[in-house]
């Protein structure tokens, strides 16, 4: 078995490239493994589809957040001799916060004596996805973190919450047709989350519900809000609490969402942009293979 480091410079603050490299020789001596550094967007796609397209059996470590997770993954994807994992080193690191012990995701060592699981993968209009897709105000929001992550001493939870102040001003709500589970919704609403995990954003606990491997989305439609409701609204959906939020959210369990835009609009798949009018949004015929150091537990509490 191979194992195959893809480092993203680009993630978090600063370029990581040599505390990887230092980290991966340490641990990997005697291991058949090679290190990738991707050298533009899109470079980690490219270079996980280059080994898993080999037949042999691999574990790609994406190294760096969820952004480049997604690339790794959309590169694996279908490819039952590949698993991945992330190695991380990101500003967001959501994904891996389903499991019970995050942190674990720092220790090389551990995760070189990994587990794994099948999950699923969110398609949405052709392109895959691991965690959460959503449209609306919280997209436009992640749409303008990048900028915000980049300021110093700027966490992701504070770069989600300045990028949130800016957008409240550009409108809260839109409207949509969403085509959903056999009915046809036409009106204005603020956001719409579509989850196959729990956390995004910089640690909002989006839909505590969503499992990774049980062929459902879990999704949410906040109605329109008015803008005195948005700090309480918020401050629950961060917490997981969205029950709370009565009639303005309805939770939705199947397996696929059509959303028609009046206009072009930000799609955010796992932290990544796309611009569209229709979405199109379902259970992928593909998983993924993930691996995870041994022991942890990625469950839902119930």
């Amino acid at each position: 078995m191979k194992h195959i480091f893809i480092i993203n410079p680009a993630a978090g603050k600063a370029d990581k490239t040599a505390e990887y490299t230092a980290s991966i020789e340490k641990s990997c001596a005697g291991l058949d493994y090679e290190i990738r550094v991707s050298e533009y967007s899109g470079d980690c796609t490219r270079i996980a589809r280059e080994y898993a397209k080999t037949g042999e059996e691999v574990r790609l470590y994406a190294c760096g957040g969820d952004g480049t997770l997604n690339e790794v993954v959309a590169g694996a994807a279908g490819y039952n001799n590949a698993a991945v994992t992330v190695y991380v080193g990101g500003s967001g690191n959501d994904f891996v916060k389903i499991f019970d012990d995050r942190d674990a995701f720092r220790d090389l060592d551990r995760l070189l004596d990994a587990e794994t699981a099948e999950f699923d993968l969110i398609d949405c209009n052709a392109d895959p996805a691991i965690n959460i897709c959503c449209v609306g105000l919280d997209s436009r929001i992640g749409a303008e973190m990048a900028r915000f992550k980049r300021l110093p001493g700027v966490s992701g939870s504070l770069a989600y919450i300045l990028s949130t102040v800016v957008n409240l001003f550009k409108g809260i709500s839109e409207h949509y047709i969403v085509d959903v589970d056999g009915e046809r919704i036409d009106g204005e609403m603020t956001f719409i989350c579509i989850a196959n995990a729990r956390y995004y954003g910089g640690g909002f606990y989006a839909v505590p519900d969503a499992e990774p491997d049980d062929g459902l989305l879990d999704i949410l439609l906040v109605k329109k809000l008015h803008l005195w409701q948005i700090p309480g609204a918020l401050a629950k959906y961060k917490a997981g609490r969205y029950k709370e939020l009565g009639h303005i959210a309805r939770h939705i369990r199947t397996d696929r969402i059509t959303i028609r835009c009046d206009k072009d609009s930000p799609v955010n798949l796992d932290g990544e942009i796309r611009m569209a009018r229709n979405v199109q949004i379902r259970i992928s015929d593909q998983k993924i293979r993930f691996f995870y150091p041994k022991g942890l537990k990625f469950e839902a509490e119930m």
